[in-house]
């Protein structure tokens, strides 16, 4: 296992030049990155708040050439519950991050250069290496995660663009904390984008390294851009389960799009964040209630397979018909026909594979079909 010291010169060898559309020029030997919202004005040597893009010499280096993670599973652990439901995702991370959540559940590749004891392996490849590992595999999308992807964006994007080329779909797992600059970067790379909206609360925000308008910022900006938006609301008792500011938050998302999927997951002790108790299915009731009195078309309970009785499933919002049944991350049984509820014809947003008739792209892959 490498040590703390020896892993910062790794990740400073495993280094490309930013791209520069995410870094502005200051005085001197000066930069701004502009790849996260902190925006951080970097001087020669030192490093911004992610602690992995640094300055060198006047020039912002970033990371590349490098995985902390790498794992093929369902997309729906992403969690995307609208986008090719029942296939694979190729996940891979790198390490660092700009918050430095108590809760982290990825802490070990998140928190690296911040936290002694988050010490993890990087394995050298190349974007070919990872392209060619999501064909190998059968997985139709390829997602960066496990870190916070849009400090890593410079490299996620060289391994997007042979990815698309591949007639692959590319997403990001985020926190959501983004600039124009780095959205107006990624997005002809990237379609699939799911935000965690971690609490409706600044000051609960600003103890995660974070600001809450920022994030809102960010979703509108998401949702405007034609990226396909998915949220995720880790529920945590005594964190962010107050009834009033569920109901806050679901009126936001609601005034963005009704179409918006949120995701109400259980909380779990980890990391540093161990006093809190698990999330309960009564939890989750709270939170979905609060989804359905807004107007949300889509919520969905997690983290509790199985004990929140339908509700991990889609149902048409016309008809209310069952179209995609789940248990936990796996899809029992999908009957919709090219994105519309058989039943009565409507168009379920999202990104699906074309199933009627079966078309291919080219390259092995159904053709994914945006509603």
């Amino acid at each position: 296992m490498p040590t703390e010291s020896s892993l910062k010169d790794l990740l400073y060898e495993s280094t490309m030049p930013s791209a520069p559309e995410l870094v502005l020029p200051e005085d001197g030997d000066a930069v701004r990155c502009v790849a996260c919202g902190h925006r951080c004005f970097i001087r020669e040597g030192k490093a911004g708040i992610c602690r992995v893009r640094y300055n060198k010499g006047g020039e912002l280096r970033v990371p590349g050439g490098y995985v902390g993670g790498l794992q093929v599973d369902p997309i729906e652990k992403k969690p995307f519950f609208h986008a090719f439901p029942g296939r694979d995702a190729l996940s891979f991370g790198m390490l660092g991050c700009d918050f430095h959540c108590g809760y982290c559940q990825n802490w070990v590749t998140s928190q690296a250069l911040r936290d002694k004891d988050a010490v993890a392996l990087t394995h050298m490849c190349t974007a070919d290496d990872l392209v060619e590992h999501a064909q190998r595999q059968g997985a139709p999308v390829v997602v960066s995660t496990y870190n916070e992807p849009l400090i890593t964006s410079d490299w996620a994007v060289k391994i997007f663009e042979m990815a698309r080329a591949k007639g692959l779909t590319c997403g990001y797992v985020s926190n959501g904390n983004g600039t124009p600059e780095v959205l107006e970067y990624i997005r002809p790379h990237v379609d699939l984008y799911k935000v965690d909206l971690k609490s409706f609360n600044d000051k609960a925000y600003r103890k995660l390294g974070g600001v809450l308008q920022n994030i809102l910022d960010t979703i509108e900006r998401l949702k405007a851009m034609g990226f396909w938006v998915e949220l995720v609301t880790l529920i945590v008792p005594g964190f962010n389960d107050d009834e009033n500011e569920l109901r806050e938050m679901a009126k936001f998302i609601a005034g963005v799009s009704p179409d918006i999927p949120w995701h109400v997951t259980a909380f779990h002790p980890d990391y540093k964040m161990t006093e809190p108790p698990r999330t309960t299915s009564e939890n989750l009731d709270r939170a979905y209630y609060a989804g359905k009195d807004a107007g949300l078309h889509f919520i969905y309970p997690g983290n509790l397979p199985g004990m929140v009785g339908d509700r991990e499933n889609t149902f048409c919002p016309n008809c209310d018909a069952t179209l995609i049944r789940r248990r936990g991350f796996y899809v029992l049984e999908n009957r919709m026909v090219a994105g519309n509820c058989p039943d009565c014809g409507t168009a379920i947003p999202g990104v699906w594979e074309d199933h009627a008739p079966r078309s291919s792209d080219g390259n092995g892959f159904p053709r994914a079909l945006r509603i």
